[in-house]
């Protein structure tokens, strides 16, 4: 009997997809006795907020969660049946279609899906309905006629039927041409076009009559069942009425079958209102709640937009703009290519991808291009043939717009739209000939409020946005459309009465204080003690401090294994310690050919202090009576949300990707999370600014993945989940003691947008997390208002703000642009800019030894520079980028600084410099917290590559002669 479970299951498994798209949930829940009420409502709330195919998914789930009980498989079987959804139970039953006769389903389900714009508008659904179901007639006609809803929910029905529905489908629409209105010319194209059955291709054997109706079996006598078709419309969003028809595809390849090549978009009401005045050619800003699916609404603006230019016979060029990586193939892979593939050529660029260096070419080849909003500011940058031009596109769309403002890459690109657009109009005037510019399509689940704590400022940060995007409009929902939000909570806990692992850290700290002859003036453990390390250690580096430089390194380490203990285990905490050490000390060891690199009195003080107190350290980390009690408040939270719920999903959001890491291991070796269910993983940023090694886009994704697909169903967070990412909904939020802007918490809030959700905020009392929670709140209620008062606004008056707006914008930019041009002409030579080691102060290299590959790499090519450094793998990163690969890092060899790392380009050997870990000065003046090489007003000269390559072959050549 197990053994025939399992197979059944299997079965079940492998039709999955099909079964997504065949059953309508509510047709079939209430005949499956055995699902209790509560995980009925989950499930029917799954489809009233999400769709019928994710509660098909929870359906299937909860059917066939072990253990089973008898005859379960024949109650869900007979559930189908009796639902109306014949086709689906012959998919369980493992009474498979004929592969052709399925296609030609397939083909027939895609062409009414594609010809269902005609259809709604001018089909009589009284008519139709009459025919396919004259038993059940009195019963759906409150539900289905009448309008464009209730003809999409009677094609809803009817494309769900066993094969040969269409013919009776087209017989149907034949016999009522004269009361249905429809054009006898548009049945006969349904019989008769290429590639679709005929009218009388019905299926051997197949005994469908219209009596039955098209599911090919006795309708189902409740209406109860029926409702689910049509959904009772509670605002304006009907379940299945606002899904494409049936599709069994993801998007990627809808023509398989032979069916259209083209992907239907159905927009929401609340979507196509905001769309509207974009698809009138105006630039609009769309600012929808995380999960109202914005991005869809960008796909269909985008196709409306190329398909209209291309009517006036007109070409269309539409690039996409993200702010992250991983976006760039989230919006390719699932948004924009399935849906734009079959007519239009669609590409993605990003800055890890070969193809940025052919940018300009594959601007000219695709009609739309996703990529990172700084590829494509350095091609407009480009003054040559190489570059492209804001004419040469018709749309920008700009994902999370609400970036577009002072210093960031959308302002810039923005800022050359505006001038020209002003520009334009002194050209008209003159009658001269107008410069195009695209239009503008900006995305944002919020604008925020810049940090205003008056309305009048909100006011003026969203009116700036709106003015860097041109933006004719910001288009919202109406407040009767939004969903219900999350339930909201704080669950604050006590500081820990005791705290003696925290002691010993205090106690190694202010040993070093002494030591360093350094008084702080703030708590330890603290934020404001962090910035004032990062202060001294600065000032340190300036004045050739080499005592007060390392010991401010070891306390700014020190201080955030306090921040950990206080909220993951001790344990992980002194973990991060030993693990910091035993790094340091391996920045000692040099290669064995070369020399010892130096210690000092004040590194070896360092290092004896953490060895003597390291055995009491971990003894105490071992003692879980001194954990901290926000650990057992989130566990006992999580273990809440998943006993309390059917079918739990979270997100846990906190500062650190330390802490990330952490957490997600302390639940996965925690027995009691395992017993209730929970699958943790984490999700961590790409970037390289932690010394925790980063996550890669392609990790990401793979986690990303397991959490859509249940494989994970607990996901640990940096901020990095809270924007942008497709992270499906959650039932539970919980921020652990991470507050940042209102932004932030409204996406994070976002997440949580499933049916009965919760969002909870962990603090400690007294750490001020839940007074920073209080005013995110009054900004968002603010930034609410703001935009009211924006939209109320007459359009004279908001264009005149904003005309305003653009002036001031193009002005200020003027005066940057002049005092940068002041700066540059007086910026040194690289002759006069000199190089010392971050660590000990060493002369290094003059700025005479740098030349930069691809504008961006700044590599020394003194022949002998090569005797100031070791060579050390870089376990943490190996990756190959383009022409170039990088797997060694290259050390100071008196101190053991790191430099940079080894860089490989068209065969040749390079030590690339990150200028972060070098003092530089130039007129004698240092700057000792230079970050980026931007920063520095230096032309270095490009890489003489012919040169370099020369002396490698001739000292190749007389090798081979010796």
């Amino acid at each position: 009997m197990a053994s025939d479970d399992t197979e059944r299951v299997i079965v079940i498994e492998s039709v999955r997809q099909r079964l997504r798209h065949l059953i309508l949930v509510d047709q079939v829940l209430d005949l499956i006795h055995s699902i209790g009420n509560d995980q009925k409502e989950l499930i029917r709330n799954k489809a009233r907020n999400e769709s019928n195919t994710a509660a098909v998914d929870l359906l299937i789930n909860t059917v066939i969660k072990t253990p089973h009980h008898d005859g379960w498989f024949m109650e869900f079987v007979d559930a189908l049946k009796n639902g109306g959804c014949q086709h689906a139970a012959d998919y369980v039953e493992a009474k498979f279609p004929d592969p052709t006769e399925e296609a030609d389903n397939d083909a027939c389900v895609l062409f009414i899906q594609l010809m269902s714009p005609s259809l709604l508008d001018r089909l009589k659904t009284s008519d139709v309905c009459h025919c396919l179901f004259p038993c059940l007639y009195n019963q759906l006609t409150p539900f289905i006629i009448g309008n464009r809803k209730g003809a999409r929910a009677l094609l809803t029905r009817i494309v769900r039927g066993r094969p040969g529905w269409f013919s009776t489908f087209l017989k149907v629409l034949r016999d009522t041409e004269s009361q249905c209105g429809l054009n006898m010319s548009l049945c006969v194209w349904l019989g008769e076009t290429d590639g679709l059955p005929p009218l009388t291709d019905e299926p051997a054997g197949s005994d469908v009559t219209a009596e039955e109706g098209p599911a090919g079996a006795q309708a189902p006598d409740n209406l109860e069942c029926l409702d689910s078709s049509v959904t009772e419309e509670t605002g304006d969003e009907a379940t299945v009425l606002c899904e494409p028809l049936l599709c069994f595809t993801d998007g990627t390849d809808m023509a398989a079958a032979g069916g259209p090549k083209r992907a239907d978009i159905v927009l929401r009401d609340y979507q196509m209102d905001a769309a509207r005045p974009a698809l009138e050619g105006k630039n609009i800003i769309v600012c929808l709640p995380t999960g109202s699916g914005k991005t869809r609404v960008a796909v269909y603006i985008t196709r409306e937009h190329l398909d209209s230019r291309r009517r006036e016979g007109r070409s269309g060029k539409v690039v996409v703009l993200v702010n992250k990586v991983p976006l760039v193939e989230q919006h390719f892979s699932t948004e924009f290519r399935p849906f734009l593939k079959h007519a239009y050529k669609v590409e993605r660029v990003s800055g890890d991808s070969p193809l940025k260096i052919s940018f300009t070419e594959i601007v000219k080849k695709n009609d739309v291009i996703i990529c990172t909003a700084q590829i494509l500011e350095n091609f407009l940058d480009n003054k040559d043939d190489e570059g492209v031009q804001l004419s040469d596109l018709t749309l920008i769309v700009i994902d999370e717009c609400h970036h577009t403002k002072k210093g960031e890459v959308y302002n810039h690109i923005m800022m050359r739209y505006l001038k020209q657009k002003h520009k334009n109009v002194q050209l008209k005037k003159e009658q001269k000939k107008t410069v195009p510019i695209p239009q503008i399509l900006g995305l944002t689940a919020s604008p925020g409020v810049g940090g205003a704590t008056k309305m009048d400022k909100a006011e003026e940060h969203i009116l700036q946005i709106c003015a860097n995007l041109d933006a004719y409009k910001i288009m919202t929902k109406d407040n009767g459309q939004h969903k219900k939000d999350p339930y909201k909570q704080i669950a604050s806990v006590e500081a820990r009465q005791e705290d003696p692992f925290g002691d010993v850290i205090k106690k190694i700290m202010n040993a070093i204080h002494i030591h360093a002859s350094l008084s702080p003036t703030c708590d330890l453990g603290s934020q404001n003690y962090e910035q004032w390390v990062v202060q001294k250690e600065r000032k340190a580096v300036k004045d050739e401090d080499h005592k007060v430089r390392v010991c401010v390194e070891h306390l700014r380490k020190y201080n955030e294994g306090l921040q950990l203990s206080n909220t993951i285990r001790m344990w992980d905490a002194f973990g991060f310690l030993n693990k910091y050490q035993e790094e340091e000390m391996k920045k000692k060891v040099a290669p064995e050919e070369d020399e010892p690199i130096q210690i000092t009195d004040t590194e070896r003080f360092l290092f004896n202090l953490f060895k003597e107190n390291k055995k009491e350290l971990q003894t105490l980390a071992g003692q879980p009576q001194f954990e901290n009690k926000s650990l057992s408040e989130l566990r006992r939270i999580i273990l809440h949300e998943f006993t309390s719920r059917d079918s739990a999903r979270g997100i846990i959001f906190t500062r650190t990707r330390c802490s990330a890491m952490a957490l997600s291991q302390w639940i996965q070796e925690n027995s009691k999370f395992s017993d209730v269910g929970v699958k943790a993983s984490y999700v961590i940023g790409g970037g390289d600014q932690s010394n925790v090694k980063p996550m890669t886009a392609a990790e990401q994704k793979d986690v990303l993945n397991k959490f859509r697909n249940g494989e994970v169903n607990l996901l640990i967070a940096t901020t990095v989940a809270e924007e942008g990412l497709d992270i499906p909904q959650c039932n539970f939020v919980i921020r652990y003691g991470l507050v940042t802007n209102e932004i932030a918490m409204i996406q994070a809030e976002g997440r949580a947008r499933a049916e009965d959700s919760s969002y909870t905020l962990v603090e400690v009392k007294g750490s001020a997390v839940a007074e920073k929670e209080s005013i995110n709140e009054y900004r968002k209620d603010m930034m609410s208002k703001a935009i009211a008062k924006i939209k109320s606004l007459s359009q004279d008056d908001y264009d005149k703000r904003i005309m305003t707006l653009q002036f001031q914008a193009i002005m200020e930019e003027r005066v940057r642009k002049t005092k940068k041009k002041q700066k540059d002409r007086k910026s040194s030579s690289p002759s006069e800019v000199k190089f010392t080691c971050r660590g000990c102060s060493s002369h290094v290299c003059n700025g005479d030894d740098i030349q930069i590959i691809e504008n961006m790499h700044r590599v020394n090519v003194s022949p002998h520079f090569g005797k100031l450094f070791i060579r050390k793998e870089n376990t943490s990163l190996q990756e190959r980028l383009l022409d170039y690969e990088t797997n060694v890092f290259i050390a100071c060899k008196i101190c053991g600084q790191r430099w940079g790392s080894m860089m490989l380009f068209h065969g040749l050997e390079f030590p690339c410099l990150h200028v972060k870990n070098f003092v530089v000065a130039y007129n004698g003046k240092k700057i000792s917290n230079c970050t980026r090489w931007n920063e520095l007003a230096i032309q270095f000269p490009a890489l003489d590559y012919v040169h370099h390559a020369s002396q490698v072959v001739q000292s190749s050549d007389d090798e081979d002669t010796q």
